[in-house]
Formats: structure tokens, sequence, C-alpha cells
């Protein structure tokens, strides 16, 4: 590959306000402009649009490179994981491209390493079970260990050519926690929620040390270019009503303000409905699953948080083109006259996604005006 990695960047020294001041109008008005407008809503003539799990999975380009190179041999070699995030730009020319990468690398890099089982999920290298395994994760060197990513990072900006954005991200304290503490993927997930009414202050102590590690992560791949970043809390769900914040917001809101305030946060907590702490995190844009009303979230989230979402996946795979295009239109219409929507899905590209499906998706996007009546 001709991909060259770019000179070193320094961390930038965090702010802990989030104000965002008026768009500079440039020449050349480009998909990246699109996103950030959308993210600091502004008005937009259609919204942009981008799919979680847009890379990979689906796409016959990434799986020609997955019969020569397993999943981490992608995520761990930067050559590799430069293509694999520009590969659904280049076919489908995304407002945004996502890094190809894991939640866990986080605590791979802490010491928790982890693997695929032969049968399908995740295996950790051992299961967090008490103070002695807590106090085995370290929170040193996490820059030297995660290189890999920021080197990805630093081929992909130039490739971009700043016409898409570039967004990074992490794994929520909380959603990495249950992974840790269960010893990889299960059905059910009750570890991290009973270390969390048992012995709060064990619970704190792993928070605390993954929120120090997701917040150096991020601010490393803020300084390797990316224009955002989104905090995935995918089982944040799990957590009852009146422990969502001990168990994952506080720990979000203390990552999103160690975040330059020049950068977007996206907060996709799947399944959490306690809007009070959601919109106290200092998140500048909120994700919606497929399973809420986009048009309740219309009413509760103010004016100045932008929306994400929340096409449910299975439009990807059982459904016709046209059935598609209705749906999405559906979903405009809801949004319609609201500054600030990003269209996404309510969850990740399924592996058994229509490329056809995706394309219908876009046009339909790019084909809505604002402006016009509907």
């Amino acid at each position: 590959m001709s991909l060259l990695i770019s000179p070193k960047h320094t961390v930038a020294k965090p702010n802990t306000t989030r104000r965002f001041g008026t768009r500079v109008q440039r020449n050349g008005y480009t998909s990246r402009d699109l996103f950030l407008d959308a993210c600091h809503c502004h008005p937009t003539e259609h919204p942009p649009i981008w799919m979680m799990r847009q890379a990979g999975r689906c796409l016959p380009e990434y799986r020609a490179l997955k019969e020569k190179y397993s999943f981490l041999e992608l995520v761990r070699t930067p050559e590799l994981a430069a293509e694999v995030t520009l590969q659904p730009i280049r076919r489908f020319g995304f407002d945004a491209a996502i890094l190809f990468s894991d939640i866990l690398v986080v605590p791979e890099a802490m010491g928790q390493g982890y693997h695929f089982r032969e049968g399908g999920g995740i295996q950790m290298e051992f299961t967090v079970r008490d103070a002695t395994d807590i106090a085995r994760l370290t929170t040193d060197s996490i820059e030297e260990r995660l290189q890999y990513v920021t080197n990805a990072l630093r081929l992909i900006k130039p490739s971009l050519s700043g016409r898409a954005a570039l967004l990074g991200f992490a794994g929520s304290p909380w959603t990495l926690a249950n992974f840790m503490l269960e010893g990889g993927s299960t059905k059910h997930h009750t570890r991290a929620l009973q270390l969390l009414v048992q012995d709060r202050p064990l619970f704190d102590r792993l928070m605390e040390k993954l929120t120090t590690v997701v917040t150096t992560f991020l601010q490393m791949q803020i300084a390797a270019g990316v224009d955002a970043i989104q905090l995935f809390d995918s089982h944040g769900g799990l957590l009852p009503h009146g422990l969502f914040a001990a168990g994952s917001g506080d720990w979000l809101r203390r990552i999103i303000s160690e975040i330059d305030d020049s950068v977007p946060v996206i907060v996709f907590s799947k399944g959490a409905r306690d809007w009070n702490t959601l919109l106290n995190l200092g998140a500048n844009v909120i994700g919606i699953d497929q399973h809420f009303s986009l048009s309740e979230a219309r009413q509760i989230i103010p004016a100045d948080v932008a929306l994400q979402g929340n096409l449910d996946p299975l439009f990807l795979t059982d459904f016709t083109p046209q059935e598609v295009a209705a749906k999405v239109q559906q979903l405009l219409e809801v949004m319609r006259g609201r500054p600030g929507y990003i269209f996404n899905l309510g969850h990740g590209v399924p592996p058994g996604a229509s490329l056809e499906n995706i394309a219908a998706v876009i046009d339909t996007v790019r084909n809505f005006r604002e402006t016009e009546a509907q």
C-alpha cells in the first residue's frame, strides 16, 4: 500500500467546557463540513449520513481481506485498518469515516488480552474477579501500547483529503467492564451490575482505571486528527434507571469533560432511557437506538443537542430497497426543520446487509431537502 504515516502530533491540553462558535464559511463545502455542521446544530440542506459498523462485515472487499488476515491482524496493522476504514467511503461516499478498530483494544492495553472463540464470540485472556485482578490492570504506557491505532489514523486522515469527517471512538467504561468481568461475550451480563450493587468501592476502583485509559485513548485519537469521537455505551440499557448515573453516566461525564471542546462528542447508549443523566453528560450528539421513537426523542432532546439514528438495521436485511426508502423518508420527515440531525442506524450494520438497501438509504437521505414542503 502506498499510504504514508504523517508526522507525530502532540495531545492538546483538554478544556473543561464545551461551546461552539458560529461556523465559518469555507470554499468547497464538503461532507466533512456537512457532518460537523450537524454536530454543531447548524442548519444543513440535508442530514449527513454514516452507519455504525459500516467498515467490514457486509462488504465484499472486506471479506476478501478477511480471507488473508484475521480480524485482530486487521485491527493491529495500521495499513490494513486504514484500508478497511476507507472501503465504505470509496463504495458509498459516507459523510464520515469511522476508524476500523475494536472497543476491546482498551482492556488489552491494560493487560487483559482477548481473542475470538472458535464457535464465535469474544474470550478474554482472564476474567476480572476481585481486587487482585483489578490491581493487575495497568494505566501506564497506554500511548505506546495503542500506537498502532494512531498510526492508522495518520494514514486515513490524508487519504480523506478533508472530504469526509474522520471519527474516532472508544467503548464506555461500563460496557468494557461488562466484558472484563464476564470474561468475554455472554448472553446474560450480570457481574458488573452485581459488583456495582454489592461492592461499590471496588467497582469504582475498576471504573477509575477504565476512565483514565479511555480518556487517554480518545485524546490520542484527537491528536492524530479525528474530527469527532463516539463513545459506545452498548450495554447502557443493562443498568436499572436509578443506577445508570452511578454505573455509566458519571464516568462518561468525566471523560467528556476532559475532551477538547472543539471536538464534537457523540454518546450512543443503547437501551438507556435515563434522559436526565444523558442530557447532562456534556455530549454534543445523542445517538438513538431503534427501540425508541425518533419523534419522542425530538421532543425530549433540546435543540442545542444533535440527534443521531435510528433506522432499524433489519431494514438492511429483510426489506426491499423501495420499502427501505419509504422508511428512511418517514424518519427524515419526523426530523424535518430540526437542525442537528445525523442519519444513522439504531445499531450496527448487520453482516448480511444488502448493498442495494444501503445505497437506497444513502440516495434517500441525499435527495431529501429541508426546504421542500411536505
